[in-house]
């Protein structure tokens, strides 16, 4: 069964940069696009990014664009998510999920298997 594992939360200053990684077992990522999701605190779940199957393409939302990059690696069955530039307001936990397939989409119920998540803290 595939367990993914995100990993590389913390605390870190305004401005400063942290680097998620999303780990995948017990099967490989290749067949999978993936997304990276974020909760706040007393917020809905948002979907801030994803890449497609083979890596070829990305999307962002608005409110993380142009600070965040999402990558993989399939030979290492590992997902990652770059943030940098970051704000208070990007505090959350952040979930990796895998979807079936080559193509992204935006609903979390078409997504087949998610993380236990990983805090992100923004503060000074």
């Amino acid at each position: 069964q595939l367990q993914l594992v995100e990993s590389g939360g913390g605390l870190v200053q305004p401005g400063g940069s942290l680097r998620l990684s999303c780990a995948a077992s017990g099967i490989t990522l290749d067949y999978y696009a993936i997304g990276w999701f974020r909760q706040a605190p007393g917020k809905e779940r948002e979907r801030i990014s994803c890449i497609t199957s083979s890596g070829r393409n990305t999307n962002y939302a608005d409110s993380v664009q142009g600070r965040f990059t999402i990558s993989r690696d399939n030979a290492k069955n590992t997902v990652y998510l770059q943030m940098n530039s970051l704000e208070p307001e990007d505090t959350a936990v952040y979930y990796c999920a895998a979807r079936g397939g080559v193509w992204c989409d935006y609903a979390e119920v078409r997504y087949d298997y998610w993380g236990q998540g990983t805090q992100g803290t923004v503060s000074s």
